[in-house]
């Protein structure tokens, strides 16, 4: 008798097992959300440390994301050839001992290095993570669970915004080494959680190991308190047609369309968050600048994320994506109606981290379900690179407009922010409660 993959885990359900898959891989996830976020936090005392400006400062960040543009994309098909159990403790392992690493840098050079290798083993947490993630979850409520994964986003942008308030407010030297110390730690905790972590039984059923896959899934099934399957049962996972490439014919407008969201949603996510707050303090709107503001921005993703997760499965991941998109928009836009007001600027500051943070739980949700098993990780990491590219433009492409107007440059991201839900109208699939290939 033979059983499908997807029927197995709709039997065994969610349960402790993905609690726990949860638990690890959203700690992770935190970390990640506070290495990318620390650029901000860090730049101005890693200046007065090496005796640089703040743009040189800033470098870390540049460099940090090409090395997370990187790792997304190799990680995500090494994912795929070698196994995501494999690559997943390879890039936590490095993201926690090079981030320990910058800590003790003793000059600007080494850190640079060490942030962008940093940067590499980041990115490539990305495709093993929600690829890997979202086989181990029953369709019925998969997206829920997905967005919840990338909710820890917010967990770490809280506690990587208080530890920057923590060390400003006590006046410690070289304050960019203790914000680096803190966003390590979860890293290496990880490390030794993920040894637990067993391989995906859809990538082990595509490599010809169906026994060990029959392994993985009795472990899900008897954690979650529900009988192991027969000895004459045998576990596949359906083939899915025509799908050798990203860019072939059966994915290509899918594989096109989803990218460019990612794209347009990381140009403006970006764009906003790194300009934003430094022109309007310096137009005398300090307050986005403070550290309670900033905590309370972060706060404001949070019913962002619970909003996709119930709209990803109520509604459907397409549409909640669109809606958020479109949200995302009319924060920008409300932003260039805001004609000076403390209370407009903040409404639509808050408006838009709640929207952005919600788009993105939904892209995190719907892209690994549009990829086959043999190409999710690649897949997932070609989106991961997609977006570091976003972050890497964002700066320089938005930087002449925003000398012009900086208004105008607002209006910009909610144009694009159209451009990419009108992209996700087109996409050919919709993936609510689908099983995975």
């Amino acid at each position: 008798m033979t059983v499908t993959i997807d029927a197995t885990l709709d039997r065994a359900g969610t349960g402790p097992f993905q609690k726990r898959l949860l638990g690890i891989f959203g700690l992770v996830w935190a970390a990640d959300a506070m290495q990318v976020l620390a650029v901000g936090f860090t730049a101005a005392s890693i200046a007065a440390t090496f005796g640089l400006t703040v743009p040189q400062a800033l470098q870390t960040g540049t460099l940090f994301f090409l090395g997370m543009l990187i790792g997304a994309y190799a990680f995500g098909k090494l994912a795929d050839r070698y196994g995501r159990r494999r690559v997943l403790l390879v890039t936590v392992a490095c993201d926690a001992i090079f981030g320990l690493l910058s800590v003790f840098s003793p000059n600007f050079v080494i850190l640079l290095a060490l942030r962008f290798l940093t940067g590499v083993a980041v990115g490539g947490t990305l495709p093993v993570d929600y690829a890997m993630m979202a086989e181990f979850l029953p369709a019925k409520n998969r997206g829920r669970w997905l967005v919840l994964l990338e909710g820890f986003w917010a967990v770490g942008t809280v506690i990587v915004a208080v530890t920057a308030w923590v060390v400003s407010s006590l006046g410690l030297v070289d304050g960019w080494r203790w914000i680096f110390a803190v966003t390590a730690l979860p890293a290496l905790i990880g490390i030794w959680l993920r040894l637990w972590v067993p391989e995906s039984p859809m990538y082990l059923v595509k490599t010809g190991k169906a026994a060990e896959a029959k392994t993985v899934l009795n472990q899900i099934l008897e954690t979650n308190g529900k009988a192991p399957l027969g000895a004459a049962e045998t576990v596949f996972l359906p083939a899915a047609e025509g799908s050798q490439s990203l860019l072939s014919p059966s994915l290509r407008r899918r594989t096109l369309l989803i990218l460019s969201v990612w794209f347009l949603v990381s140009v403006s996510y970006y764009g906003v968050f790194t300009w934003m707050p430094a022109r309007l303090a310096g137009e005398g709107f300090g307050f986005v600048r403070g550290y309670g503001f900033l905590v309370l921005v972060a706060l404001a993703q949070i019913p962002g994320y619970a909003l996709a997760a119930y709209g990803v499965e109520k509604w459907g991941r397409r549409p909640t994506l669109i809606g958020f998109l479109l949200l995302s928009a009319a924060g920008c836009v409300l932003f260039t109606l805001a004609s000076g007001s403390a209370a407009l600027i903040a409404a639509s500051i808050l408006l838009m981290s709640f929207a952005l943070l919600g788009t993105w739980g939904a892209l995190y949700a719907f892209t690994p379900e549009l990829f086959p098993t043999a190409l999710r990780g690649t897949g997932m990491g070609s989106a991961g690179a997609m977006a570091r590219l976003g972050g890497l433009l964002a700066p320089s492409a938005v930087a002449l407009l925003v000398a012009q107007s900086f208004t105008a440059a607002i209006g910009l991201f909610a144009a694009l922010l159209i451009v990419g839900a009108v992209a996700a109208v087109f996409i050919d699939s919709e993936t609510r409660q689908t099983a995975l290939t």
